[in-house]
């Protein structure tokens, strides 16, 4: 496995859509095949570790990964790509002399896996020439030979490529149909089968997988284009997520508006091409002061941007600034245990156990067993994300457990873990929020956003927008995005709907670092209501 294809699809969606794919190109019976014995496995990762620690490193491990692809992407009534894609090889991380060292190979054979330690080694011990305070690691004990599987009930890669065409080719039809002049649909399949060993004693092998249907729509009329985008949520399922149960479908004054824990393609479809014809007739939006209504497919977004980066211990420190900045909630705040980032109804938390979520694993590319921990409680923030090499900076002995490296080739760092919002005790729906509100707008669906490079000012869009008066949601209108920053927003927030309202969104590709790397994370709310928000009309000129 000597070849290192970067396949990149560009121009599906709004905007475009670029996606890293690495490995090489195998047939969809490949993507199939067993798995390395996983005794097999510990042999490699044994030969790893004892070379490293025969050539001085204090603290070695070993990742052994094969990630598998599968896409697939269809244009009106063509099929415009299908791509799979297999990576396989170990990733090494040592500690010597206090410092990181990290190196990496497809080539699996022993001799190749012990030179590629001692590599390792050699790096760290040349990076300590430059180290002024030694790597210091929170304790691990190791758990031995443990296995975690993401609980699915049909492999989507066992799914025929034919039954996965038809599927998409039926939303395009669909979508056509009921009055969307152009769709791109698309499946994302994922499987990681990574093996982690460390010389803490552990030995973790997990079988992770990852799907997402999104579709893109645009309809074309007097008034010039309108996009729609699909409402389903990536998810860390099987292929079961796309049976679109009834239960699971979201309405709002008798608009489909998004899915619980399972996605009608399919209806989304025909209900994108109405509101699609909807938007080219909706009025624009008087910009002014609104009462927002949050759907969790909308305010998913925002909270990734205004609450889940800013809380990357990375980005409070200072050490990353990529894919927009570090942060503004400092250590000063945090340390003074008083700092207000939200109203006394917010409760932010981290979770990586959460069911069907993007982040969902049994343990970190640490081998940590993840865990749910406060972000913000009461609208106080109380804690951060933070790997092993960093919890001693903010007084903790124990890794939070979100240490994540997207292939065996890439060294593992701090990730957003899934972070959400807790929903309401009582158990409200998304009506009992809107009842009160007199002058407000219902927002579903991921949009625009741009965020300073201290994650504090911002400004988000969405893709379906209602107005709602006297407490009831009337027409759709057009051209709406809000404006905040991050603090005022949160501590702006009165109502929220309760544990029954609560759904999942998430990123598929979120980028981070440098060089950069994607990972995948949920983000789950209720349906939540923001008083008083600046609304601005994107459609008129300054």
């Amino acid at each position: 496995m000597q070849r290192r294809d970067f396949i990149k699809l560009t121009g599906v969606g709004a905007g475009g859509l670029m996606l890293p794919m690495s490995g090489f190109a195998v047939s969809a019976e490949q993507l199939l095949d067993k798995p390395m014995d996983v005794a097999y496995k510990k042999k490699l990762a044994d030969i790893a570790l004892n070379a490293a620690k025969a050539k001085g490193a204090s603290y070695a491990d070993a990742r052994i990964g094969r990630y598998l692809n599968q896409f697939v992407t269809t244009q009106e009534k063509r099929v415009d790509n299908i791509v799979n894609t297999e990576s396989a090889g170990i990733g090494i991380r040592v500690i010597a002399n206090g410092t990181w060292g990290f190196a990496s190979t497809s080539n699996m054979t022993p001799d190749s896996i012990a030179k590629t330690a001692e590599k390792a080694v050699a790096v760290a011990l040349a990076n300590a020439k430059f180290q002024t305070v030694p790597v210091q690691l929170a304790p691990v004990t190791g758990v031995g030979e443990v296995s975690w599987k993401t609980p699915i009930k049909k492999n989507a890669l066992a799914i025929p490529i034919k039954d996965k065409v038809d599927l998409l080719l039926s939303v395009n039809d669909a979508a056509m149909a009921h009055g969307a002049n152009y769709i791109t649909s698309i499946l994302f399949l994922v499987n990681e089968q990574k093996y982690f060993a460390s010389t803490d004693g552990s030995y973790i092998d997990q079988d992770v997988h990852r799907l997402w249907a999104p579709f893109f729509a645009t309809a074309v009329g007097k008034s010039g284009f309108k996009q729609r985008t699909g409402l389903g949520n990536p998810v860390g399922m099987g292929f079961e997520y796309l049976d679109g149960k009834e239960e699971d479908k979201i309405r709002i004054s008798g608009a489909n508006v998004g899915y619980k824990n399972s996605y009608d393609m399919l209806e989304d479809a025909k209900a994108a091409g109405k509101q699609l014809q909807a938007k080219l007739k909706a009025k624009s939006v008087e910009p002014g002061k609104y009462d927002l209504v949050l759907d969790p497919a909308h305010l998913m977004l925002t909270i990734h941007e205004s609450v889940g980066h800013p809380l990357e211990l990375d980005r409070v420190l200072g050490y990353e600034a990529n894919f927009a900045g570090t942060s503004f909630a400092t250590l000063d705040k945090w340390r003074s245990g008083k700092f207000n980032y939200g109203s006394d109804i917010v409760n932010l938390f981290a979770d990586k156990t959460q069911a069907h979520s993007l982040g969902n694993v049994g343990y970190d590319d640490e081998g940590v067993k993840t865990k749910a921990w406060d972000l913000v409680k009461d609208g106080t923030l109380v804690n951060y994300q933070a790997i092993r090499d960093q919890v001693h900076m903010i007084d903790q002995k124990e890794s939070h457990g979100c240490c994540y490296a997207q292939s065996w080739r890439d060294v593992q760092f701090q990730r957003m873990p899934n972070v959400s919002l807790k929903p309401n005790e009582k158990d409200l729906s998304a009506d009992d929020i809107i009842k009160d509100v007199e002058n407000g707008i219902y927002i579903a669906g991921r949009g625009s956003f741009s965020i300073d490079q201290q994650r504090y000012n911002f400004q988000f869009g969405g893709q379906l927008f209602f107005e709602i008066k006297d407490g009831k949601i009337t027409e759709q209108i057009e051209d709406v995005a809000y404006q905040s920053n991050t603090q005022q927003f949160w501590n702006s927030c009165t109502a929220l709907a309760g544990k029954s309202d609560y759904r999942l969104g998430g990123s598929f590709f979120d980028g981070k670092g440098q060089p950069s790397q994607v990972s995948a994370v949920s983000h789950g709310c209720p349906t939540t209501r923001f008083n008083n928000i600046n609304v601005i009309n994107t459609a008129r000129k300054v």
